[in-house]
């Protein structure tokens, strides 16, 4: 499972980089010695039921904001240098509808930015001791930014409201045996390229892997946090985050994984009682199977509980259930057909942005079509 994911050339940048947590994994054991480069397109067409955003103004999709057309999610490249011992170098650069949702305070230059830096950063690896510094993935959660990576083509309501994509800073896992890591780092904090706070954030991490059929991870950051966002100035308060994922491999067909978070913002200003700790918290399960060679399904529940309306703009229970259908005519070519499911005991979701209509209801049908190198 992957950990769990925005000068000058191509080629200095990769100089710059490093360790892409493994292509979203850092530190793998049979890292390569030469050179990889990867990649792949991610195109879809879906069709949402509402206008995309709930009555705060904020979007209740991560990625998939579009309420009825086509678009280019993601084109993504990396570029991976990543030798057991010494010094690696990885860049992962990303293009696409999804660049300006995913790219790092700091480094946003508007709502039309179609280009991200994901991750760049070095590495060095030393016996079992591999240090990155730079710009990398979080080590929270069950999906990640590589679209290929996930079952499920929409990204869970966690993905995209209960943690981090991206941090800055430095990251040290230390394989303490054959199935325990260890892993400690220190960072600008939740998606920010530059430091817009006056503190760092710490993050902690471990997982541990008992076996085939068994794994399980877990995370944890806290530190100073904007309480307006991703902004320079303002009040501060401390952010905590706790993330767990375990997963069973039951067979080599049928997987299940269990994702919870739970957090707090600090200091928020809620216009009742002032300051108060904003809490939210959430759980995501998954079912993968695999039919065949050819065919993939997997099935998502979720629950989310935005208690004090931090991450959403609206205090709710916001549960969502998700099915994908996948098929690959090529190991190189995945097509995916998917149908979703979204509601929230508020009226929460707008219907239609020119009759202010709301809804605690929502749903959506999409295709997929990656194509990997």
């Amino acid at each position: 499972m992957d950990m769990n994911v925005r000068v000058c050339s191509i080629a200095a940048l990769a100089l710059l980089a490093g360790g892409v947590a493994a292509a979203e994994s850092e530190g793998a054991a049979d890292a390569p010695t030469s050179l990889v480069i990867s990649g792949y397109f991610d195109g879809s067409y879906s069709n949402l039921s509402g206008a995309g955003v709930f009555t705060s103004g904020t979007a209740d999709r991560v990625f998939d904001v579009k309420s009825d057309g086509f678009s280019l999610q993601q084109a993504a490249v990396t570029f991976a240098y990543q030798p057991k011992e010494g010094l690696g170098a990885v860049l992962n650069v990303t293009a696409g509808n999804d660049a300006n949702l995913i790219a790092s305070y700091g480094a946003i230059t508007g709502g039309t930015n179609k280009f991200d830096v994901t991750q760049a950063f070095l590495q060095y690896a030393t016996g079992p001791l591999t240090v990155i510094a730079g710009k990398f993935v979080t080590l929270s959660g069950a999906e990640v930014i590589n679209s290929p990576t996930n079952a499920n083509f929409s990204r869970s309501i966690l993905f995209g409201y209960a943690i981090p994509f991206t941090h800055t800073g430095l990251r040290a896992t230390y394989a303490a045996t054959d199935t325990v890591s260890l892993i400690l780092g220190v960072n600008n904090g939740w998606d920010a390229l530059k430091n817009a706070n006056s503190g760092k954030t710490l993050e902690v991490g471990g997982t541990y892997t008992p076996s085939k059929a068994l794994a399980f991870a877990a995370s944890g950051y806290i530190g100073k946090q904007r309480i307006g966002g991703l902004v320079d100035t303002g009040p501060e308060g401390t952010r905590s985050l706790i993330d767990l994922v375990a997963t069973w491999n039951v067979t080599d067909s049928l997987s299940f994984v269990l994702n919870y978070d739970w957090a707090k913002q600090a200091g928020v200003t809620d216009g009742v009682k002032s300051p108060i700790d904003a809490k939210w918290s959430g759980l995501a399960a998954y079912a993968n199977y695999t039919i065949s060679d050819q065919w993939k399904a997997s099935l998502r529940a979720e629950y989310f509980d935005d208690a004090d309306g931090y991450r959403t703009g609206v205090a709710q229970k916001w549960k969502e259930v998700t099915a994908t259908l996948a098929y690959l005519p090529t190991k190189a070519l995945e097509l995916r057909v998917e149908a979703r499911a979204d509601t929230s005991d508020e009226s929460a979701f707008v219907k239609k942005i020119e009759t202010a209509s709301v809804t605690s209801s929502q749903n959506s049908v999409a295709v997929q079509a990656l194509f990997k190198f």
